[in-house]
């Protein structure tokens, strides 16, 4: 066990180290890569703690960073911003109360907000299980996309936000990924993360051992929660605006894509599906464009891209259902291979 902290601590000075020295090594343009890189770590590694360690199959992700993003944006824009912005219908009242310059207070915001709303909508949606459960989540996103649209007077409706301060920065990011991952191995490791594993694994006989399932479900969610309303106000922050399009159902797609690739119930897995995933699509943007191929001119097709990583799950699927860690963490495959090399 100590041994192990020990190579997770190494782990994190390595992670620390990479994030200061990178603005040396890489431009604008890569650095901006691996913020989004960072931000999708944050996404994965909680949107893994509900549906690979816990066993939730669970499609909310799109919902609770949405809530995020339009929180953290209406804390950091100003009265006069808000005001010169709407044109859909005047601004709420509270709405306009509502400033904070700190990034900070932003964050922890759109945390929380996403963080209560989940706790009220765990009542609902822990009542069923398996599809039914997918079901449920899949139209709480769907809902949230929809009032976004709505509801001019809060969010501008489908004009979004526009003008958000860009506070999030490779250190933000990345720093708050590190944190994130820190939280997730230490519930993972925790008596807590070993009862969501027993949920997971069989829900019945979890409940017949005495653990309380509705608590740890609802544990699960809401760190799940949390951490995706802080990752898409970092998202907001990064883009400089927020609309409903952005957070449609591609975006949990996109997200399922990730952790399943990576493996499902393992944070480890999480963190290189995030790089993959986000990292090769930055460098397959030209599948969307226009293409000259042996003279003959392609029209452009936007989200080709996502066709080319639905194809790549479709044979994760088909010939390693585990992905590429499975539920295994980094520091279990070295210690297993450790102690081979010792026999």
């Amino acid at each position: 066990m100590v041994a192990r902290k020990i190579t997770h601590l190494s782990f994190f000075i390595i992670a620390l180290a990479f994030l200061f020295i990178s603005p040396y090594f890489f431009n604008d343009y890569k650095i901006g890569i691996l913020s989004n890189i960072a931000i999708f770590v944050i996404l994965a590694v909680s949107y893994n703690l509900i549906n690979g360690v816990t066993g939730q199959f669970s499609l909310e992700p799109n919902g609770f960073v949405a809530i995020g993003a339009y929180v953290a944006a209406l804390v950091l824009l100003t009265s006069e911003s808000k005001i010169d912005q709407f044109s859909l219908e005047d601004p709420n009242g509270f709405i306009l109360m509502i400033h904070s310059p700190s990034f900070i207070v932003a964050l922890l915001a759109a945390g929380l907000c996403a963080m209560l709303l989940s706790l009220v909508l765990a009542f609902a949606v822990f009542r069923v299980r398996g599809d039914y459960l997918a079901i449920v989540t899949l139209g709480f996103g769907i809902i949230i996309k929809l009032m976004a649209i709505n509801f001019a007077s809060i969010t501008n409706g489908s004009l979004g936000l526009n003008d958000i301060p860009k506070h999030t920065t490779l250190y933000w990011s990345g720093g708050i990924a590190i944190f994130s991952v820190i939280i997730i191995l230490n519930i993972v490791s925790s008596k807590f993360g070993r009862a969501m594993k027993a949920v997971r694994d069989d829900e019945d006989a979890a409940l017949a051992m005495g653990i309380n399932t509705f608590n740890i479900k609802t544990l699960a969610f809401s760190t799940s929660a949390f951490l995706e309303g802080v990752g898409g106000g970092l998202l907001a922050c990064a883009l400089a605006s927020v609309s409903p399009e952005q957070f449609d159902f591609l975006f949990t797609f996109q997200l399922l894509i990730i952790i399943v690739l990576g493996g499902l119930g393992s944070t480890t897995g999480a963190i290189i599906g995030a790089i993959l995933v986000i990292g090769g699509s930055e460098y397959l943007r030209f599948l969307d464009e226009s293409m000259n191929i042996f003279g003959y001119e392609t029209p452009a097709m936007p989200g080709l891209r996502m066709v080319v990583f639905s194809v790549i799950l479709i044979l994760v699927m088909l010939f390693a259902r585990r992905g590429i860690m499975g539920d295994k963490e980094l520091t279990d495959i070295l210690f297993k291979f450790s102690r081979r090399k010792k026999k």
